[in-house]
Formats: C-alpha cells, sequence, structure tokens
C-alpha cells in the first residue's frame, strides 16, 4: 500500500529546515539571529521519523516530521503520513491533564506533517540511563501519577460520555500504527513471521516452544481482541523506557505518535515489562554482583512503587470527580451508601486493570526478544550466549504474566517467581 502524500509536502532537510521555519513559524516563537545562524541537528535515530533541533541566539526547539516510509525499514514499508496529526494531539490531550509530565507543542503543519515542541535541554533518554545504572528518586512517582491522570481524565469514569465518543472519533483513523501493533506485539511473535529477529540459534528451542503453546497463544489472541476492541481511555500507545525522558528532577513522556483510545493496562503494562527486561540483563552491565542485585532491587521497587502509586492516585481522582457518566457520582455518593460501596467498584476495576497489566508486560517482553523491533538493553550485550542466558530467563517469566497472571494479585508474589527465573 502506498501512501497518501499531500500536495506541498516535503521532506526537510538541515538546509531546508531554516527558510521553513522563518517562513512558518508563530510570531509567539523567537529563536533569535538570522535564520542563516541557526544551528540545526538532525537527531532521529528512531524507527519512523525525521527529528531537528534547531537552537537560535535565544530559543532552542524541536521540528518533528513524518517521513511516508517506517524509517527503519526503508520505503519498501510505506507508512500514511497523517500519524503526525495523532502524535501533535496526543501531546495536546495529554499536556491539558498532565502538563508537567509532557512537553510544550508550539505549532502543527498538517500539510508538512510536522510539528514544533520544546526542545528539552536537560532530559536524557531513561532507557540509557536505566543501561548505565542511574537512580531516579521520583521516576515512580511520576510515571504513575503521569498514568492516572491521562487514563482516568480520558476515560467515561472521568469524563462526559459526549466528550468520551468525540475523542473516540478523534483519533479512530490512527488505524495504521495500530496495526503494526496489533502484528509485531500479538500475532508475529507466535509464528514464524518474516520479520521476527531473535538471537539465533540460542533462543531456537524457545522461540519454536512458544509456538506451539496453546494457552500462551490463546492469550495473546484474547488480549489482541481486548486491544482491538476497548477503548477505555487515551494511550500513549507506546510508552517504553526510549519514550520516556528524565532529570534528576523531571520526567518527560515524549513520542505518542501510536496513541490511540485503548485498553488501559496496555500503557502500564509496557512500561513495566521494559523495566522488568532491564532487570534480566544487569549481570551483565554492572561490575560487581553487589551493584547489580541492588540495581534489580531498584527496577523491582519501581515497578512495585509505580503500581502503587497509580493505584492511589487513580481511586483520588475517582473519589473526587464532579464528572464522567460511568460509576455516576449520583449512584455511588448517595446517603444510603458507606464508602464502602464505591471502594468495592474501585477494588474489583483495578483488580482485573492489574492482571491485564502483567499481561501486557509480557508480550512487551515477547516481542522484544522474539519480534521486530528489540531493544538496546539486550542488543548491547554482544555475546550472544551470555545474551541469550537473560532472554532466557524473561521469556520465562513473559509467559508466566500472561497465561498465569490470575495468579498474582500483588507484586510480592511476582517477585518471589522472578527470583526462581
Amino acid at each position: 500500500m502506498s501512501a497518501h502524500i499531500p500536495t506541498g509536502y516535503i521532506p526537510q532537510t538541515s538546509e531546508s529546515l531554516p527558510l521553513y521555519l522563518a517562513k512558518n513559524l508563530p510570531t509567539t516563537i523567537s529563536l533569535g539571529g538570522e535564520p542563516e545562524t541557526w544551528k540545526i541537528q538532525e537527531v532521529g535515530d528512531g524507527n519512523l521519523n525525521l527529528v531537528f533541533i534547531v537552537s537560535g541566539k535565544e530559543k532552542t526547539i524541536v521540528v518533528k516530521q513524518a517521513l511516508p516510509y517506517v524509517r527503519v525499514a526503508g520505503e519498501s514499508w510505506q507508512l500514511s503520513l497523517v500519524r503526525s496529526y495523532f502524535e501533535y494531539h496526543a501531546l495536546i490531550e495529554e499536556r491539558k491533564v498532565s502538563g508537567k509530565y509532557v512537553p510544550e507543542v508550539y505549532f502543527y503543519d498538517e500539510k508538512m506533517s510536522l510539528f514544533v515542541m520544546e526542545y528539552l535541554s536537560q532530559h536524557i533518554i531513561l532507557r540509557n540511563q536505566l543501561i548505565a545504572g542511574k537512580k531516579f528518586s521520583h521516576l515512580a512517582e511520576d510515571i504513575g501519577i503521569f498514568l492516572a491522570n491521562t487514563l482516568f481524565h480520558t476515560s467515561d469514569i472521568g469524563m462526559p460520555s459526549k466528550e468520551k465518543k468525540e475523542l473516540i472519533a478523534r483519533f479512530t483513523n490512527n488505524h495504521e500504527l495500530c496495526k503494526i501493533t496489533e502484528d509485531l506485539i500479538f500475532t508475529e511473535p507466535y509464528f514464524n513471521a518474516e520479520r521476527n529477529n531473535w538471537t539465533s540459534p540460542q533462543l531456537d528451542d524457545e522461540v519454536y516452544s512458544i509456538w506451539q503453546d496453546r494457552a500462551l497463544i490463546q492469550s495473546a489472541m484474547q488480549y489482541k481482541y481486548q486491544f482491538m476492541t476497548q477503548a477505555q481511555a487515551l494511550l500513549h500507545g507506546d510508552l517504553h523506557s526510549g519514550s520516556i525522558m528524565v532529570t534528576p528532577n523531571s520526567t518527560k513522556m515524549i513520542d505518542p505518535e501510536f496513541s490511540f483510545m485503548g485498553p488501559m493496562a496496555f500503557d502500564i503494562g509496557n512500561y513495566i515489562g521494559n523495566l522488568l527486561m532491564a532487570y534480566f540483563v544487569q549481570p551483565a552491565l554492572r561490575e560487581t554482583n553487589a551493584q547489580c542485585v541492588d540495581y534489580q532491587i531498584w527496577l523491582l521497587e519501581q515497578i512495585e512503587t509505580t503500581w502503587i502509586v497509580f493505584d492511589r492516585h487513580f481511586r483520588q481522582l475517582w473519589n473526587e470527580k464532579k464528572i464522567g457518566d460511568a460509576y455516576p457520582t449520583t449512584l455511588y455518593q448517595q446517603g444510603t451508601f458507606d464508602v464502602s460501596f464505591l471502594k468495592t467498584a474501585q477494588d474489583d476495576f483495578l483488580s482485573t486493570l492489574f492482571k491485564d497489566t502483567l499481561a501486557y508486560a509480557g508480550f512487551e517482553i515477547n516481542r522484544r526478544i522474539i519480534g521486530f523491533a528489540g531493544v538496546a538493553d539486550f542488543k548491547l550485550i554482544e555475546d550472544q550466549n551470555q545474551r541469550a542466558i537473560y532472554e532466557k530467563s524473561a521469556l520465562k517469566l513473559a509467559r508466566e504474566l500472561i497465561v498465569n497472571r490470575e495468579r498474582y494479585p500483588n507484586f510480592s508474589l511476582i517477585r518471589r517467581y522472578i527470583a526462581q527465573c
């Protein structure tokens, strides 16, 4: 399928961008100096887009432009330019409810499939920091609050039904990137798909076993159906440690181009799955066993605390809500019921969400080890025999989280299982 390219669309370069910005930037955004003096750096090292850092005398901005194909795969994999529309609008929606955790967006050009946003000069990609063994005291709190804010306020629990349906309509056409997720996460790792890429031959037996695992594949299909049909809330859609930037005092979520209305647990599980993969590679990254154990403990604490903060903040928003047509306040706050009535509803909702979160974490692990888009955590381990040892442990945990999710009502039980892996 060829991507539709709007009339006038031109992929930008470091040479063409100053003239384009001089003509199109809003007057409220002043970089300072003449355009020909601006410093431009092309930093698009992701899978899909062009990304530029543009610096003037007074201000630095980021320019992100969609390409009509998947950059990491080349022009043979065509992709619609409209994804920039969804990323821009996702950032706008996230800023409404979680402003401090999302970069500011200054300008959007639909014809060019391009937008301009805040330059996070001090922030560094979280995945790189995890690989380096850095700790962030605020990380779990920030991620938990961001997830609770965005998932609650874009759900029927936290917004009027009419507005929720309008939000669904706005993101419905992001079907192309949803299809990528549906294929790469829920389908291709479970059969001999052409794009799969695992550590071979070291993992061959494990992968072939997964392809014959009826319980695992049945679960994958159940959750693929949930992913395709359950429009609970506005998701980031690709919330892994490469889509989060950090400083010692701040956390920002970036790159929500896969954003759509889907099951809440998908975002939470995606993030947790990436922390679990970081956990398993620690022996290869730390100099001593003591350093390894210390950082692994910190990673597990991050997972547990993130959920605790999310759970607490989500309940608080629910308790204090004034709008939201699901679980209406007129029923749950009337005088004939005490506070335990609402708590029972919340307990049931969050218990289900927790089990789904475990499953989605497992699917994220499987797809990163078996499927098309691996992660640096594993890829940086050049010795394939060594890498495969850690990947086998992660695959073992992934199956447990997916198939036996009902056995784990809390993280303390999961920690025991992880120790066995």
